[in-house]
């Protein structure tokens, strides 16, 4: 079998790492690629939203199943448009990418289903903003309705910097869009956990925690992460069931219900205090740094758990 990667991240070199490693794959192609794909693959130079001329390579070289690793592509319909080709696409429909596109989205479907997570409203325009941060403590957390490569997010000590932040948001700064979202902060320690699904059933993955400021000793402006390391000590067993019981299964049984079931990586951002995990945000994919660790500890061969995911028989 011949299979496609989309991505040119040290994520995507992880990814095509693992795939090598199985005994069912003739070649594989990374889309496209950089240094260290190069490696391990074919990188083939092709703009990772140029969907035609992705679709025309594939059926060219017998391709198909792909795995998607960035964001940009799953939220602008990759899945759609190739799985209506015959192409079997690892990862979420344009509609289960809201998850991740949006933080309105995510945030509404948290309160229809009770999904811890922190008190929030979303706005459009800057008009109640004033007086929405006037009554709130601080830290204060502005986050970008949409996609920002993980720079959206803005932890504020003073009210007159978080109404600058909406203000930057909305004048345009990010281009995915003006919407931002108000969140109070919550105190804790962040992690990372991920699970696979087929659509109809859901299997654990891995946890992780990442490193997000980029200065030493946590200090400076986020980034989309400076490193990772797996496990996460923190997410114990009995952390690990409210997990599942009141995050993910609520949030699988939602996307079911709107019509949109999640196939792929889905991973939970969460913050944990006094063994109580909330949601901080989705991700639709592995992230960048915790996908490197994550695939050094899988035992198991990735094709087999893509196409186990392509049968529906993740159970299995």
């Amino acid at each position: 079998m011949n299979i496609a990667v989309i991505g040119s991240g040290g994520r995507e070199h992880s990814i095509c790492f693992k795939l090598k490693q199985s005994k069912h794959i003739n070649k594989i192609f990374c889309i496209p690629g950089n240094a260290g794909t190069n490696k391990v693959a074919e990188n083939i130079n092709i703009d990772i939203l140029d969907f035609k001329n992705i679709s025309n390579f594939l059926k060219n070289n017998n391709i198909k199943v792909v795995f998607v690793g960035p964001e940009i592509p799953l939220v602008n319909g990759i899945k759609d448009y190739l799985e209506k080709k015959s192409f079997f696409v690892f990862g979420p429909s344009k509609a289960a990418s809201r998850l991740e596109k949006s933080k309105s989205f995510t945030k509404k479907l948290c309160k229809k289903y009770k999904i811890p997570t922190a008190q929030y409203k979303s706005f459009s325009s800057m008009k109640g903003v004033r007086d929405y941060i006037k009554n709130m403590n601080t830290p204060i957390v502005i986050k970008a309705d949409g996609l920002a490569s993980g720079k959206g997010v803005y932890i504020c000590n003073n009210k007159n910097i978080a109404f600058k932040k909406c203000k930057e948001i909305n004048e345009g700064k990010f281009k995915s869009s003006r919407k931002f979202v108000i969140e109070e902060f919550l105190s804790g320690e962040e992690a990372s956990y991920f699970i696979l699904s087929d659509g109809k059933n859901y299997k654990f993955f891995g946890t992780a925690q990442d490193h997000k400021r980029i200065g030493e000793g946590d200090t400076g402006p986020n980034t989309g992460g400076m490193g990772a390391y797996s496990p996460s000590n923190i997410i114990t067993n009995k952390v690990e069931e409210k997990i599942k019981k009141e995050i993910i299964e609520p949030t699988l049984k939602g996307l079911k219900i709107l019509g949109c079931p999640f196939v792929g990586i889905l991973y939970a951002g969460l913050i944990i205090k006094d063994n109580q995990p909330k949601l901080i945000e989705y991700n639709i994919r592995l992230g960048d740094p915790e996908c490197q660790v994550l695939m050094m500890r899988l035992k198991t061969d990735l094709l087999k758990i893509i196409i186990a995911c392509k049968k529906n028989k993740l159970i299995n």
